[in-house]
């Protein structure tokens, strides 16, 4: 039985690609690269935004 993706809308700010991690430069004392994690703050890290409702659209009279 096929299995049927989440049809959730992705942030349009960054493309459901929420989080980066950002080097700072240099390494620590045991040899690791210092990172940030940051995250979009449109969608707060989820890549996804909620579904808006619609505003009626009222005909012209």
């Amino acid at each position: 039985m096929p299995q049927h993706a989440q049809n959730a809308p992705v942030c349009r700010d960054c493309d459901g690609f929420a989080s980066a991690k950002v080097t700072l430069g240099g390494r620590d004392r045991h040899g690791h690269l210092r990172t940030i994690t940051a995250h979009c703050p449109a969608c707060h890290g989820t890549g996804t935004t909620r579904q808006g409702r619609t505003a009626p659209v009222q005909a012209a009279a």
